[in-house]
């Protein structure tokens, strides 16, 4: 059995749809990010960061993985499956796995801090973060012009942790307009059954509701980040 701690965001959903994916038992313990529990010590001690998401396997002496790309990467070998066994194969799944941690995840993650939660617009930064976030869109659409998935013909934990980002584009306030390939692989991913299931778990607001309660969602996190939190 997994323990699996997590909250609403694109980080935890990647996890949590490689656990449906896997088929992988696990209990879900969601965190409340704006009562700071993510900071707790008997968190720390799993994840020293303290932020979510995190892993804590029972069945292997109560080892603990922090990070979601590392997490993803322990996951898909513990079972098996979604990390190609080919060298090359293998090799080209994880460079598209840290393709999305080094860029889409951070780039998306400071478009939605000066677009949506700063106090203040400083257009610059906006412009900086959305402007790179639609290059790195680029970059993926131009790649899945010749590849159905991301490391060729097989669906792997890369095309789940890109995924997991990719789809909120609208909250970073970045669009996909003109960039079909990509537009092709967001609902081909996104109509897989486990994929529907895990980006329920932790229930999230969809898009249209997120964007209609904006400003109360924008208002928790500006208070977050004055008093030095992270959403992770």
């Amino acid at each position: 059995m997994i323990d699996f701690y997590t909250a609403a965001t694109p980080n935890g959903h990647k996890i949590s749809i490689a656990l449906e994916e896997l088929q992988l038992p696990y209990t879900m313990h969601v965190l409340s990010l704006s009562a700071n529990e993510q900071k707790q010590d008997w968190f720390l001690a799993i994840n020293p960061n303290g932020r979510i998401p995190a892993i804590v396997d029972r069945a292997n002496d109560d080892f603990a993985v922090f990070e979601s790309g590392a997490i993803l990467i322990y996951l898909a070998e513990k079972a098996g499956r979604l990390l190609p066994a080919d060298p090359k194969a293998r090799s080209r799944a994880l460079q598209w796995l840290m393709f999305q941690m080094g860029g889409v995840g951070p780039m998306m993650g400071q478009a939605n801090v000066f677009f949506r939660y700063f106090p203040e617009k400083i257009q610059a930064a906006i412009d900086r973060y959305q402007g790179e976030s639609r290059r790195l869109f680029r970059v993926l659409d131009g790649h899945l012009k010749d590849n159905e998935y991301l490391a060729g013909s097989e669906y792997s934990i890369a095309d789940i942790a890109n995924w997991a980002w990719v789809r909120t584009h609208k909250w970073s306030g970045v669009e996909t307009e003109g960039l079909p390939h990509l537009q092709r692989w967001l609902t081909q991913v996104g109509e897989r059954p486990a994929v529907k299931r895990g980006i329920e778990l932790p229930p999230s607001r969809a898009i249209a509701e997120r964007e209609q309660k904006g400003e109360e969602l924008a208002a928790e996190v500006r208070k977050m980040l004055e008093t030095g939190q992270s959403r992770a």
